[in-house]
């Protein structure tokens, strides 16, 4: 039977909050207590009623700044018997809701999303041909594979899903979780934007990634990043034509 989740039992010294700026310091009390290492993932708040009281304020306003850092994914909320606030490993999902936000809001446009998109990958495959094992570019060919199949039966959303899989894998590839949370963040919203221009043939998608494969698998490093770099343009230059008639 697994432990049941415990309370951090450290001395978290909460100040009281002035009351206009309240839900911020509450966040910037417990982020920075996350930062000098007073929690730490898998740490326990204490109960909503003993924080209020320390940081003297609403259970209300406690609330909406737990919420708000539930958002973030800073925390998690758990109902039941060991329910209350828990500190959450890192993870990218508030990189994603931010570059989504920005996206949808226009702070950033279909241009600039693949412009980085494109600098980014080329950073990406230089250190692929440098730490890619044998299982990665069995996991690439594999998806490589899926592709075709799913490109021959006219299934959009699942080739669609393959392409992002497909760089995510060279991302997850440079063992950096910069790199991966970056990547993860440009796929996203690259997917809200294919889903605004629809399906597209792509005749060039498949020939591209197979002669990727091999130059990597021979750890050409200025082929890997030339082929990435053309693919990208090229496919982008036409993203953006069909983008911008649905304007």
């Amino acid at each position: 039977m697994s432990k049941s989740p415990k309370e951090t039992k450290k001395a978290l010294n909460f100040s009281a909050i002035v009351p206009a700026r309240a839900v911020d310091e509450i966040e910037s009390q417990i982020r920075s207590m996350i930062a000098n290492g007073n929690l730490r993932p898998g740490d326990k708040l204490p109960s909503e009623r003993d924080l209020a009281v320390q940081l003297n304020v609403s259970r209300n306003t406690l609330r909406e700044s737990l919420r708000s850092l539930e958002y973030a994914g800073v925390i998690e909320m758990k109902k039941g018997g060991t329910g209350g606030a828990y500190i959450l490993p890192g993870s990218s999902s508030a990189i994603i809701r931010g570059v989504s936000d920005l996206y949808h809001l226009g702070a950033i446009t279909p241009e600039q999303l693949t412009e980085a998109r494109i600098w980014l990958s080329e950073i990406i495959v230089r250190v692929v041909c440098e730490r890619a094992t044998e299982e990665d570019l069995v996991n690439l060919e594999e998806n490589i594979e899926g592709t075709k199949q799913a490109q021959e039966a006219g299934l959009f959303e699942e080739r669609q899903r393959l392409n992002r899989e497909f760089h995510l894998i060279l991302a997850k590839i440079t063992r950096n979780p910069v790199m991966i949370s970056m990547m993860e963040a440009i796929m996203e919203v690259t997917g809200y934007f294919i889903k605004e221009i629809g399906p597209r043939d792509n005749p060039y998608t498949l020939p591209s990634r197979n002669r990727l494969l091999a130059y990597l698998r021979k750890r050409d490093v200025e082929n890997s990043v030339k082929e990435i770099s053309t693919y990208l343009g090229k496919l982008q230059s036409t993203y953006l034509e069909h983008w911008a008639k649905t304007r």
